[in-house]
Protein backbone atom coordinates (compact mmCIF):
# COMPACT_ATOMS: atom_id res chain seq x y z
CA UNK A 1 0.00 0.00 0.00
CA UNK A 2 3.18 2.47 0.85
CA UNK A 3 4.35 1.69 -2.55
CA UNK A 4 1.11 3.06 -4.25
CA UNK A 5 0.60 5.68 -1.62
CA UNK A 6 4.09 6.98 -2.48
CA UNK A 7 3.38 6.65 -6.42
CA UNK A 8 1.00 9.20 -6.49
CA UNK A 9 1.00 11.38 -3.11
CA UNK A 10 3.16 13.67 -5.01
CA UNK A 11 1.57 14.59 -7.54
CA UNK A 12 -1.01 16.86 -5.58
CA UNK A 13 1.22 19.17 -3.61
CA UNK A 14 3.34 19.43 -7.32
CA UNK A 15 3.30 23.00 -7.34
CA UNK A 16 3.47 24.11 -3.33
CA UNK A 17 7.04 21.64 -3.52
CA UNK A 18 8.14 24.07 -6.58
CA UNK A 19 7.36 26.80 -4.65
CA UNK A 20 9.00 25.88 -1.44
CA UNK A 21 12.33 24.74 -3.35
CA UNK A 22 12.11 28.31 -5.29
CA UNK A 23 11.67 30.06 -1.60
CA UNK A 24 14.58 28.13 0.29
CA UNK A 25 17.15 28.64 -2.36
CA UNK A 26 16.35 32.33 -3.01
CA UNK A 27 16.73 32.40 1.16
CA UNK A 28 19.83 30.66 1.68
CA UNK A 29 21.72 31.12 -1.57
CA UNK A 30 20.42 34.16 -3.12
CA UNK A 31 19.51 32.06 -6.45
CA UNK A 32 16.32 32.69 -8.06
CA UNK A 33 15.56 29.33 -10.37
CA UNK A 34 13.99 29.63 -13.39
CA UNK A 35 10.61 27.51 -14.12
CA UNK A 36 13.34 24.73 -15.79
CA UNK A 37 15.50 23.95 -12.90
CA UNK A 38 12.47 24.02 -10.73
CA UNK A 39 10.81 21.34 -13.21
CA UNK A 40 14.19 19.07 -12.71
CA UNK A 41 14.50 19.37 -8.83
CA UNK A 42 10.59 18.26 -9.22
CA UNK A 43 11.23 15.42 -11.73
CA UNK A 44 14.47 14.77 -9.47
CA UNK A 45 12.09 14.36 -6.40
CA UNK A 46 9.42 12.20 -8.13
CA UNK A 47 12.09 9.87 -9.70
CA UNK A 48 15.14 9.46 -7.13
CA UNK A 49 11.96 7.30 -5.21
CA UNK A 50 12.73 4.42 -8.61
CA UNK A 51 16.67 4.71 -7.84
CA UNK A 52 15.73 3.94 -4.27
CA UNK A 53 13.06 1.42 -4.91
CA UNK A 54 16.02 -0.62 -7.69
CA UNK A 55 18.38 -0.14 -4.87
CA UNK A 56 16.22 -2.22 -2.63
CA UNK A 57 15.58 -4.67 -5.11
CA UNK A 58 19.24 -5.38 -5.65
CA UNK A 59 18.92 -6.18 -1.81
CA UNK A 60 16.26 -8.56 -1.56
CA UNK A 61 18.39 -11.71 -2.60
CA UNK A 62 20.99 -11.61 1.17
CA UNK A 63 18.35 -10.15 3.12
CA UNK A 64 15.82 -12.78 2.57
CA UNK A 65 18.30 -15.13 2.91
CA UNK A 66 19.61 -14.05 6.52
CA UNK A 67 16.74 -12.57 7.69
CA UNK A 68 13.67 -14.55 5.96
CA UNK A 69 10.79 -13.36 4.64
CA UNK A 70 8.99 -12.11 7.59
CA UNK A 71 12.31 -11.19 9.18
CA UNK A 72 12.83 -8.87 6.42
CA UNK A 73 9.93 -6.90 6.45
CA UNK A 74 9.83 -6.17 9.82
CA UNK A 75 13.49 -4.86 9.82
CA UNK A 76 12.86 -2.81 6.80
CA UNK A 77 10.78 -0.59 8.68
CA UNK A 78 13.30 1.63 10.20
CA UNK A 79 13.33 2.99 6.75
CA UNK A 80 9.94 4.09 6.47
CA UNK A 81 10.10 5.86 10.00
CA UNK A 82 13.38 7.74 9.15
CA UNK A 83 12.27 8.82 5.29
CA UNK A 84 9.18 9.61 7.32
CA UNK A 85 10.82 11.86 9.60
CA UNK A 86 12.77 13.60 6.80
CA UNK A 87 9.82 14.63 4.89
CA UNK A 88 7.81 15.80 7.81
CA UNK A 89 10.42 18.25 9.31
CA UNK A 90 11.29 19.39 5.74
CA UNK A 91 9.36 22.24 5.44
CA UNK A 92 10.26 23.49 9.28
CA UNK A 93 13.52 23.16 8.60
CA UNK A 94 13.71 24.53 5.05
CA UNK A 95 16.44 22.23 3.72
CA UNK A 96 14.81 20.58 0.36
CA UNK A 97 17.26 17.97 0.11
CA UNK A 98 15.77 16.09 3.23
CA UNK A 99 12.30 15.89 0.34
CA UNK A 100 14.51 13.89 -1.65
CA UNK A 101 16.90 12.13 0.61
CA UNK A 102 13.40 11.17 2.25
CA UNK A 103 12.05 10.05 -0.92
CA UNK A 104 14.94 7.86 -1.67
CA UNK A 105 14.93 6.03 1.49
CA UNK A 106 10.69 5.30 1.23
CA UNK A 107 12.27 4.01 -2.69
CA UNK A 108 14.41 1.90 -1.00
CA UNK A 109 11.76 0.40 1.23
CA UNK A 110 9.21 0.20 -1.18
CA UNK A 111 11.67 -1.92 -3.30
CA UNK A 112 12.78 -4.54 -0.98
CA UNK A 113 8.31 -4.62 -0.06
CA UNK A 114 7.39 -5.08 -3.59
CA UNK A 115 9.23 -8.30 -3.68
CA UNK A 116 9.36 -9.63 -0.49
CA UNK A 117 5.48 -9.48 -0.06
CA UNK A 118 4.54 -11.62 -3.08
CA UNK A 119 7.58 -13.54 -1.82
CA UNK A 120 6.49 -14.17 1.37
CA UNK A 121 2.25 -14.56 0.29
CA UNK A 122 3.42 -17.38 -2.43
CA UNK A 123 5.00 -19.53 0.52
CA UNK A 124 2.39 -19.28 2.71
CA UNK A 125 -0.31 -19.84 0.56
CA UNK A 126 -1.86 -23.23 -0.05
CA UNK A 127 -1.68 -23.93 -3.97
CA UNK A 128 -5.69 -23.59 -4.06
CA UNK A 129 -4.97 -20.07 -2.66
CA UNK A 130 -1.89 -18.81 -4.04
CA UNK A 131 -3.33 -16.78 -6.78
CA UNK A 132 -5.72 -15.09 -4.59
CA UNK A 133 -3.22 -14.19 -2.23
CA UNK A 134 -0.30 -13.30 -4.97
CA UNK A 135 -2.71 -10.88 -5.90
CA UNK A 136 -3.83 -9.29 -2.42
CA UNK A 137 -0.71 -6.83 -2.95
CA UNK A 138 -1.85 -5.32 -6.39
CA UNK A 139 -5.44 -4.36 -5.00
CA UNK A 140 -3.48 -2.24 -1.57
CA UNK A 141 -1.30 -1.14 -4.61
CA UNK A 142 -4.28 0.45 -5.84
CA UNK A 143 -5.64 1.51 -2.94
CA UNK A 144 -2.57 3.53 -2.09
CA UNK A 145 -2.67 5.49 -4.86
CA UNK A 146 -6.28 6.06 -4.23
CA UNK A 147 -6.13 6.98 -0.79
CA UNK A 148 -3.30 9.70 -1.84
CA UNK A 149 -5.63 11.09 -4.42
CA UNK A 150 -8.32 11.16 -1.87
CA UNK A 151 -6.24 12.81 0.74
CA UNK A 152 -4.62 15.34 -1.96
CA UNK A 153 -7.91 16.91 -2.11
CA UNK A 154 -7.59 20.20 -1.71
CA UNK A 155 -10.81 20.08 1.13
CA UNK A 156 -8.66 17.48 3.07
CA UNK A 157 -4.59 17.58 2.72
CA UNK A 158 -4.05 19.76 -0.22
CA UNK A 159 -3.33 22.84 1.64
CA UNK A 160 -0.03 24.27 1.32
CA UNK A 161 0.84 24.10 4.71
CA UNK A 162 -0.04 20.69 4.63
CA UNK A 163 2.48 18.86 2.26
CA UNK A 164 5.04 17.59 4.45
CA UNK A 165 2.50 15.97 6.52
CA UNK A 166 0.64 14.25 3.77
CA UNK A 167 4.32 12.93 2.42
CA UNK A 168 4.74 11.85 5.96
CA UNK A 169 1.42 9.74 6.74
CA UNK A 170 3.32 6.74 5.83
CA UNK A 171 4.47 5.80 9.59
CA UNK A 172 1.36 5.12 10.55
CA UNK A 173 0.16 2.01 8.14
CA UNK A 174 3.99 1.42 9.27
CA UNK A 175 3.15 1.78 12.70
CA UNK A 176 0.84 -1.07 12.72
CA UNK A 177 2.71 -3.37 10.85
CA UNK A 178 5.14 -3.29 13.30
CA UNK A 179 2.64 -4.04 15.91
CA UNK A 180 0.95 -6.90 14.06
CA UNK A 181 3.44 -8.53 11.88
CA UNK A 182 6.50 -10.03 14.42
CA UNK A 183 3.37 -11.89 15.83
CA UNK A 184 3.07 -14.29 12.47
CA UNK A 185 5.33 -17.00 12.26
CA UNK A 186 7.91 -17.07 8.97
CA UNK A 187 7.35 -18.70 5.69
CA UNK A 188 7.22 -22.47 6.45
CA UNK A 189 9.35 -22.58 3.27
CA UNK A 190 12.11 -21.00 4.42
CA UNK A 191 12.23 -22.52 8.47
CA UNK A 192 12.38 -26.04 6.04
CA UNK A 193 14.28 -25.64 3.31
CA UNK A 194 16.79 -23.20 4.07
CA UNK A 195 16.79 -23.59 7.93
CA UNK A 196 15.97 -27.16 8.24
CA UNK A 197 14.15 -26.52 11.03
CA UNK A 198 11.41 -28.95 11.31
CA UNK A 199 9.79 -27.78 14.31
CA UNK A 200 9.58 -24.37 13.28
CA UNK A 201 8.04 -25.79 10.10
CA UNK A 202 5.09 -27.55 11.68
CA UNK A 203 4.26 -24.74 13.91
CA UNK A 204 4.32 -22.16 11.48
CA UNK A 205 2.31 -24.43 9.22
CA UNK A 206 -0.21 -25.61 12.18
CA UNK A 207 -0.76 -21.76 12.89
CA UNK A 208 -1.71 -21.10 9.13
CA UNK A 209 -3.66 -24.48 8.47
CA UNK A 210 -5.67 -24.63 12.12
CA UNK A 211 -7.75 -27.35 10.39
CA UNK A 212 -6.02 -28.87 7.49
CA UNK A 213 -3.93 -32.02 6.73
CA UNK A 214 0.06 -30.20 6.97
CA UNK A 215 1.27 -33.45 5.71
CA UNK A 216 1.49 -33.69 2.11
CA UNK A 217 2.57 -29.77 2.29
CA UNK A 218 5.54 -31.44 4.49
CA UNK A 219 6.22 -34.15 1.85
CA UNK A 220 5.71 -31.95 -1.03
CA UNK A 221 8.06 -29.68 0.62
CA UNK A 222 10.69 -32.41 1.14
CA UNK A 223 9.96 -33.49 -2.20
CA UNK A 224 11.84 -30.00 -3.82
CA UNK A 225 14.49 -29.95 -1.11
CA UNK A 226 15.72 -33.14 -2.27
CA UNK A 227 15.40 -31.78 -5.72
CA UNK A 228 17.89 -29.11 -4.58
CA UNK A 229 21.50 -30.40 -5.58
CA UNK A 230 22.41 -27.75 -2.95
CA UNK A 231 20.44 -26.10 -0.46
CA UNK A 232 22.83 -22.74 -0.80
CA UNK A 233 20.62 -19.49 -2.42
CA UNK A 234 21.44 -19.52 -5.68
CA UNK A 235 23.29 -15.84 -6.56
CA UNK A 236 21.59 -13.87 -9.57
CA UNK A 237 24.93 -14.49 -11.31
CA UNK A 238 24.01 -17.73 -10.64
CA UNK A 239 20.20 -17.72 -11.96
CA UNK A 240 21.23 -16.26 -14.68
CA UNK A 241 23.73 -19.17 -16.08
CA UNK A 242 21.62 -21.71 -14.88
CA UNK A 243 20.29 -23.30 -18.14
CA UNK A 244 17.77 -25.72 -15.95
CA UNK A 245 15.53 -22.19 -15.55
CA UNK A 246 16.60 -20.48 -18.45
CA UNK A 247 12.47 -19.60 -19.85
CA UNK A 248 11.23 -19.11 -16.71
CA UNK A 249 14.07 -16.72 -16.39
CA UNK A 250 13.44 -15.08 -19.89
CA UNK A 251 9.66 -14.83 -18.55
CA UNK A 252 9.81 -12.57 -15.38
CA UNK A 253 12.27 -10.32 -17.64
CA UNK A 254 9.56 -10.03 -20.46
CA UNK A 255 6.72 -9.52 -17.87
CA UNK A 256 8.33 -7.36 -15.53
CA UNK A 257 9.36 -5.52 -18.57
CA UNK A 258 6.11 -5.54 -20.27
CA UNK A 259 4.30 -4.54 -17.04
CA UNK A 260 6.32 -1.22 -17.01
CA UNK A 261 6.69 -0.25 -20.72
CA UNK A 262 2.60 -0.72 -21.56
CA UNK A 263 2.36 2.89 -20.64
CA UNK A 264 0.56 2.92 -17.51
CA UNK A 265 3.07 5.12 -15.55
CA UNK A 266 3.18 7.54 -18.78
CA UNK A 267 -1.05 7.53 -17.79
CA UNK A 268 -0.54 8.21 -14.44
CA UNK A 269 1.30 11.16 -15.08
CA UNK A 270 -0.40 12.70 -17.05
CA UNK A 271 -4.05 11.75 -16.90
CA UNK A 272 -4.60 15.63 -15.46
CA UNK A 273 -3.27 16.79 -18.52
CA UNK A 274 -5.69 14.33 -21.00
CA UNK A 275 -8.23 15.27 -18.78
CA UNK A 276 -7.85 19.15 -19.07
CA UNK A 277 -7.76 18.34 -23.18
CA UNK A 278 -11.19 16.46 -23.09
CA UNK A 279 -12.39 19.99 -21.81
CA UNK A 280 -12.95 18.64 -18.49
CA UNK A 281 -13.04 22.24 -16.35
CA UNK A 282 -10.57 22.54 -14.19
CA UNK A 283 -11.94 22.56 -10.57
CA UNK A 284 -13.22 18.66 -11.22
CA UNK A 285 -10.24 17.06 -12.69
CA UNK A 286 -8.92 16.88 -9.52
CA UNK A 287 -12.07 14.76 -8.94
CA UNK A 288 -12.19 12.91 -11.88
CA UNK A 289 -8.75 11.89 -10.82
CA UNK A 290 -9.90 10.37 -7.58
CA UNK A 291 -12.53 8.25 -9.76
CA UNK A 292 -9.73 6.68 -11.76
CA UNK A 293 -8.38 6.00 -8.47
CA UNK A 294 -11.63 4.10 -7.34
CA UNK A 295 -11.88 2.19 -10.61
CA UNK A 296 -8.21 1.30 -9.87
CA UNK A 297 -9.17 -0.46 -6.62
CA UNK A 298 -12.90 -2.11 -8.22
CA UNK A 299 -10.59 -3.92 -10.92
CA UNK A 300 -8.42 -4.48 -8.90
CA UNK A 301 -10.45 -6.76 -6.51
CA UNK A 302 -12.38 -8.21 -10.10
CA UNK A 303 -8.73 -9.32 -10.88
CA UNK A 304 -8.34 -11.20 -7.26
CA UNK A 305 -11.39 -13.00 -7.06
CA UNK A 306 -11.20 -13.92 -10.55
CA UNK A 307 -7.78 -15.40 -11.05
CA UNK A 308 -8.89 -18.62 -9.18
CA UNK A 309 -11.39 -19.47 -11.17
CA UNK A 310 -9.49 -18.26 -14.64
CA UNK A 311 -6.32 -18.71 -13.90
CA UNK A 312 -3.18 -16.50 -14.50
CA UNK A 313 -2.91 -16.56 -18.48
CA UNK A 314 -6.51 -15.36 -19.26
CA UNK A 315 -6.09 -12.62 -16.54
CA UNK A 316 -2.65 -11.75 -18.89
CA UNK A 317 -3.80 -11.99 -21.95
CA UNK A 318 -7.10 -10.18 -21.26
CA UNK A 319 -5.59 -7.51 -19.40
CA UNK A 320 -2.41 -6.57 -21.99
CA UNK A 321 -4.59 -6.81 -25.18
CA UNK A 322 -7.35 -5.04 -23.67
CA UNK A 323 -4.55 -2.26 -22.48
CA UNK A 324 -3.17 -2.62 -25.96
CA UNK A 325 -6.58 -1.36 -27.70
CA UNK A 326 -6.85 1.05 -26.05
CA UNK A 327 -3.56 3.00 -26.35
CA UNK A 328 -4.20 2.02 -30.01
CA UNK A 329 -8.01 3.97 -29.51
CA UNK A 330 -5.99 7.25 -27.36
CA UNK A 331 -3.65 7.79 -31.06
CA UNK A 332 -7.29 7.42 -33.34
CA UNK A 333 -9.26 9.89 -30.70
CA UNK A 334 -6.27 12.41 -30.54
CA UNK A 335 -5.57 12.71 -34.24
CA UNK A 336 -9.59 13.10 -35.20
CA UNK A 337 -10.11 15.05 -31.68
CA UNK A 338 -10.43 18.47 -33.47
CA UNK A 339 -12.73 17.28 -36.45
CA UNK A 340 -15.15 16.00 -34.11
CA UNK A 341 -15.83 17.06 -30.32
CA UNK A 342 -17.02 13.54 -28.84
CA UNK A 343 -13.39 12.07 -29.47
CA UNK A 344 -11.94 13.72 -26.52
CA UNK A 345 -14.56 11.82 -23.75
CA UNK A 346 -13.35 8.64 -25.95
CA UNK A 347 -10.11 9.53 -25.27
CA UNK A 348 -10.75 9.79 -21.36
CA UNK A 349 -12.59 6.06 -21.77
CA UNK A 350 -9.55 4.68 -23.30
CA UNK A 351 -7.64 6.37 -20.45
CA UNK A 352 -9.69 4.45 -17.53
CA UNK A 353 -9.67 1.45 -19.54
CA UNK A 354 -5.99 1.04 -19.82
CA UNK A 355 -5.69 1.43 -16.04
CA UNK A 356 -8.71 -1.12 -15.17
CA UNK A 357 -6.84 -3.35 -18.06
CA UNK A 358 -3.49 -2.99 -15.99
CA UNK A 359 -5.14 -3.57 -12.39
CA UNK A 360 -7.02 -6.28 -13.63
CA UNK A 361 -4.22 -8.63 -14.51
CA UNK A 362 -0.59 -6.97 -15.61
CA UNK A 363 -0.58 -5.70 -12.15
CA UNK A 364 -0.04 -8.24 -10.04
CA UNK A 365 -0.02 -11.53 -11.82
CA UNK A 366 3.59 -10.95 -12.70
CA UNK A 367 4.71 -11.17 -9.19
CA UNK A 368 2.55 -14.05 -8.29
CA UNK A 369 4.33 -15.76 -11.36
CA UNK A 370 7.51 -14.92 -10.10
CA UNK A 371 7.35 -16.47 -6.91
CA UNK A 372 5.63 -19.37 -8.46
CA UNK A 373 8.18 -20.39 -11.51
CA UNK A 374 11.31 -21.13 -9.56
CA UNK A 375 12.03 -23.09 -6.83
CA UNK A 376 13.03 -21.98 -3.25
CA UNK A 377 16.97 -21.97 -3.89
CA UNK A 378 16.26 -19.77 -7.03
CA UNK A 379 13.69 -17.77 -6.01
CA UNK A 380 15.38 -14.66 -3.94
CA UNK A 381 17.62 -14.23 -7.15
CA UNK A 382 14.99 -14.29 -9.65
CA UNK A 383 12.56 -11.69 -6.86
CA UNK A 384 16.03 -9.15 -7.59
CA UNK A 385 15.81 -9.83 -11.20
CA UNK A 386 12.11 -9.11 -11.68
CA UNK A 387 12.34 -6.17 -9.08
CA UNK A 388 15.52 -4.55 -10.41
CA UNK A 389 14.12 -4.71 -14.37
CA UNK A 390 10.89 -3.01 -13.12
CA UNK A 391 12.17 -0.66 -11.37
CA UNK A 392 15.05 0.74 -13.52
CA UNK A 393 11.69 0.61 -16.63
CA UNK A 394 9.34 2.37 -13.77
CA UNK A 395 11.97 4.97 -14.02
CA UNK A 396 12.93 4.84 -17.73
CA UNK A 397 9.19 5.53 -18.57
CA UNK A 398 9.47 8.41 -16.88
CA UNK A 399 12.00 9.96 -18.28
CA UNK A 400 11.87 8.94 -21.96
CA UNK A 401 8.05 9.26 -22.28
CA UNK A 402 7.87 13.23 -22.44
CA UNK A 403 10.46 13.39 -25.10
CA UNK A 404 8.61 10.34 -27.16
CA UNK A 405 5.76 12.94 -26.50
CA UNK A 406 7.37 15.76 -27.91
CA UNK A 407 8.86 13.74 -31.14
CA UNK A 408 6.13 11.30 -31.69
CA UNK A 409 2.84 12.92 -30.77
CA UNK A 410 0.06 10.80 -30.16
CA UNK A 411 1.71 7.52 -32.27
CA UNK A 412 3.77 6.94 -29.04
CA UNK A 413 1.11 5.41 -27.50
CA UNK A 414 1.10 3.13 -30.50
CA UNK A 415 4.59 1.94 -29.06
CA UNK A 416 2.74 0.96 -25.96
CA UNK A 417 0.33 -0.76 -27.80
CA UNK A 418 3.10 -3.31 -29.33
CA UNK A 419 4.29 -3.75 -26.41
CA UNK A 420 1.00 -5.08 -24.61
CA UNK A 421 0.15 -7.09 -27.39
CA UNK A 422 4.10 -8.40 -27.60
CA UNK A 423 3.55 -9.94 -24.17
CA UNK A 424 0.17 -11.11 -24.48
CA UNK A 425 1.28 -13.23 -27.75
CA UNK A 426 4.38 -14.07 -25.31
CA UNK A 427 2.00 -15.55 -22.82
CA UNK A 428 0.08 -17.25 -25.39
CA UNK A 429 2.52 -19.39 -26.79
CA UNK A 430 5.15 -19.79 -23.89
CA UNK A 431 3.78 -19.05 -20.48
CA UNK A 432 1.68 -22.51 -18.90
CA UNK A 433 -1.15 -22.23 -16.56
CA UNK A 434 0.21 -22.76 -12.77
CA UNK A 435 -2.88 -22.65 -11.58
CA UNK A 436 -3.01 -25.40 -8.35
CA UNK A 437 0.08 -26.63 -9.58
CA UNK A 438 2.82 -27.12 -7.20
CA UNK A 439 6.32 -25.70 -7.55
CA UNK A 440 8.08 -28.75 -8.30
CA UNK A 441 5.09 -29.60 -10.98
CA UNK A 442 5.43 -26.32 -12.53
CA UNK A 443 9.30 -26.68 -12.95
CA UNK A 444 8.30 -29.99 -14.36
CA UNK A 445 6.71 -27.91 -16.78
CA UNK A 446 9.40 -25.65 -18.38
CA UNK A 447 11.90 -28.99 -18.53
CA UNK A 448 10.87 -29.56 -21.50
CA UNK A 449 11.87 -26.02 -22.78
CA UNK A 450 14.59 -25.97 -21.14
CA UNK A 451 15.70 -29.41 -22.78
CA UNK A 452 16.30 -30.85 -19.06
CA UNK A 453 15.75 -34.38 -18.28
CA UNK A 454 13.44 -35.23 -15.29
CA UNK A 455 15.88 -37.52 -13.55
CA UNK A 456 18.03 -33.96 -13.43
CA UNK A 457 15.51 -32.25 -11.45
CA UNK A 458 15.29 -34.35 -8.56
CA UNK A 459 18.89 -34.96 -8.86
CA UNK A 460 20.46 -34.42 -4.92
CA UNK A 461 24.14 -35.59 -5.29
CA UNK A 462 25.01 -37.54 -2.11
CA UNK A 463 22.59 -35.81 0.34
CA UNK A 464 18.92 -37.22 1.20
CA UNK A 465 16.37 -35.73 2.93
CA UNK A 466 15.00 -38.59 5.49
CA UNK A 467 11.33 -38.94 6.46
CA UNK A 468 11.07 -37.37 9.82
CA UNK A 469 11.28 -39.64 12.71
CA UNK A 470 9.23 -40.37 15.81
CA UNK A 471 11.51 -37.38 17.68
CA UNK A 472 10.02 -34.77 15.01
CA UNK A 473 13.19 -34.23 13.75
CA UNK A 474 15.05 -34.27 10.61
CA UNK A 475 17.42 -36.61 9.60
CA UNK A 476 20.21 -37.03 6.73
CA UNK A 477 22.05 -39.92 5.92
CA UNK A 478 24.34 -40.59 2.45
CA UNK A 479 23.00 -41.88 -0.31
CA UNK A 480 24.74 -45.77 -0.72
Amino acid sequence: MLYGFNLAVVNSPAQYIKDFYNETLVEDYNWTPDEKQLTVLYSLTVSIFAIGGMIGALLVGKLVTKYGRKGTLVRSTVLVFIGGALLGFSRMCRMPAMVIIGRFITGVHSGISLSVVPMYLGEIAPKNLRGFLGLVPSIHICLGVFIAQVLGLHELLGKEEHWPLLLSLVVFPTTIQLMLLPWFPESPRYLLIEKENIHATIAALKWYRPKGDIQAEVDEMQEEQRSLSSLQTVSVWGLLMDRSVRWQVITIMVVNIGMQLSGIDAIWFYTNDIFSDAGIPEPYIQYTTVGTGAIEVISGMLGCFTIERLGRRPLMIGGFLFMGLCCAGITVTVLFQAQVSFMRYISVGCVVGIIAGFCIGPAGVPFLITAELFKQSHRPAAYTVAGCLNWLSNFTIGFVFPFLEMSLGPYCYLIFCTICLGVAVYTIFIIPETKNKTFMEISQMFAVKNNILKEELHSNGHLKMAVMNGYGTLGRHDEK
